[in-house]
């Protein structure tokens, strides 16, 4: 570092800094899309657990995944709201490196997480016979826990790593929270090899749980084509669709943002995407989970007509 670079200690969010008059808007916005997150997750975590009949794998993973999309917003939306009402949009070096450990984390976790639902379907559609075997409780309990330990040792080695790069300068952000790239870029040293390792680490860590699921997928179309009937072909096609939509969010955007060299990045697209995966997607999971799910639909109508009568009595 050479002498007249001081080191930063704080880092100051830019992101909207151009839509000053726009700001008390995407607050409203944003404040609205993260209470309906909220509140849509919380209720099919509370759906699956008083619905006996939900008591599945299928189910137990989507508890996984909704509780992670409650974690993930709230690493990022709280203090974007925040952020949206005062003038000043800092945070310490440490604070930045608090919400990117708990972000990466969840993000790593939702891939395996993903990973795994995806072997749940593959399991039911091609080995039926088996499944309560192959997806006993304590293999679906070791599956959420090996996604999740993914997810903390992976990202905790690569956040610590990318804090140990002295940042100096203006210490301006050009996001609304401390995503990866924005923040190497602040590094006041070569930062070629670091790019190249973490470039690695996406393409092993999150390739590797998208090859998973291309061939559970795979699988289950080429089994979904064998079978006979058309309502068979539609019925087995109709368990699995929300998490094709799900998937599809999800690694559209990240495989976008994670898998692009330094240069193809710019402020503009970041904060886009970005946007994309930390507020519209995990908005959009229970949309899609209760919409095109039946059978949590029917256990929505169920609990809803059953507390009707005692309200109205």
């Amino acid at each position: 570092m050479s002498g007249n670079q001081s080191s930063c200690t704080r880092f100051t969010f830019v992101a909207f800094s151009s839509l000053a008059e726009l700001q008390p808007v995407l607050f409203i916005v944003f404040l609205i899309i993260y209470l309906f997150t909220m509140g849509g997750n919380l209720i099919i975590i509370c759906l699956i657990w008083v619905t006996t009949s939900l008591h599945t794998p299928m189910y137990f993973f989507l508890v996984n995944l909704s509780f992670l999309e409650m974690c993930y917003i709230t690493s990022v939306v709280p203090q974007m709201l925040v952020h949206l009402l005062m003038e000043t949009k800092t945070i310490s070096v440490g604070g930045c490196a608090a919400q990117m450990y708990v972000f990466t984390i969840l993000g790593l976790t939702e891939c395996c997480l993903l990973a795994a639902m995806a072997y749940d379907r593959f399991v039911a559609i091609c080995y039926p016979l088996h499944y309560t075997l192959l997806m006993a409780p304590h293999v679906c309990l070791k599956l959420a826990a090996a996604s999740w330990t993914t997810g903390v040792v992976v990202e905790s080695v690569q956040t610590t790593w990318i804090f140990t790069l002295p940042f100096c300068g203006t210490g301006k952000i050009q996001h609304f929270f401390c995503d990866i790239m924005p923040v190497v870029k602040l590094a006041c040293v070569d930062t070629s090899h670091n790019e190249i390792v973490m470039f690695a680490v996406s393409v092993l860590f999150i390739m590797s749980p998208c090859f998973l699921i291309l061939c559970s997928y795979v699988h289950i179309f080429v089994t979904i084509l064998r079978i006979p009937s058309a309502a068979g072909r539609h019925k087995a096609f109709s368990t699995c669709s929300s998490h094709i939509l799900v998937v599809s969010l999800f690694y559209g955007t990240a495989l976008f943002t994670y898998l692009q060299p330094k240069t193809a990045h710019t402020p503009e697209t970041d904060k886009a995407t970005a946007l994309m995966y930390t507020v519209v997607t995990p908005a959009l999971n229970p949309v899609i989970y209760t919409l095109r799910n039946k059978e949590v639909k029917e256990a929505f109508r169920r609990v809803t007509q059953s507390n009707c009568p005692k309200q109205m009595a």
